[in-house]
């Protein structure tokens, strides 16, 4: 990846980088800061004023830290009787299919979790894990330091773990 990427692909390449963007460079939340897709990483750059250079090291960086918020459905697989399943998407998903044992993500499940602060893992999961990284992220910044996602989500628990839990696909 260069700063010649447009930003679609930078958002495909890197699923945190929205988040860190923002975070360090106010760039992409509102109005304002906003970016699209066919914008290239320079001419977002150039735009806020940036070193492109120094914008790319910072992505790259945050990705790598990223990767070590989540776990891949094997490296869970081999840890499952100490982990709890938090299911974060909609009561019609969790309702429809859910990995064995997950408990849906509710406002009461959460103030147990942070009272309680559970010893073993906690295992987030979305549809596809593209979206996991944000409430991982929540999660450990309230406290909950062993919060993870579960890579490419219940799909990829479908696909390389359990093919009992059902594929399926969302349409808007």
């Amino acid at each position: 990846m260069d700063v010649n990427w447009r930003m679609g692909e930078v958002m495909e390449a890197l699923p945190g980088a929205r988040r860190a963007l923002f975070a360090r460079y106010h760039l992409g939340g509102c109005q304002s800061c906003a970016f699209d897709d066919t914008e290239t990483l320079a001419e977002l750059c150039a735009r806020a004023e940036l070193d492109a250079g120094e914008v790319l090291a910072h992505l790259h960086a945050s990705h790598e830290h990223d990767l070590t918020m989540l776990m891949n459905p094997t490296q869970v697989v081999e840890k499952r009787d100490e982990v709890l399943f938090v299911d974060v998407r909609t009561r019609e998903e969790f309702e429809a299919v859910k990995i064995e044992g997950a408990e849906f993500f509710t406002q009461e499940l959460q103030e147990k979790l942070f009272k309680e602060k559970p010893s073993g893992l906690v295992i987030l999961y979305d549809h596809t894990g593209k979206y996991v990284l944000d409430q991982v992220a929540w999660f450990r910044g309230h406290g909950l330091e062993n919060a993870f996602g579960l890579t490419g989500g219940i799909d990829a628990w479908s696909r390389e773990v359990d093919a009992k839990v059902m594929r399926y696909r969302v349409e808007v």
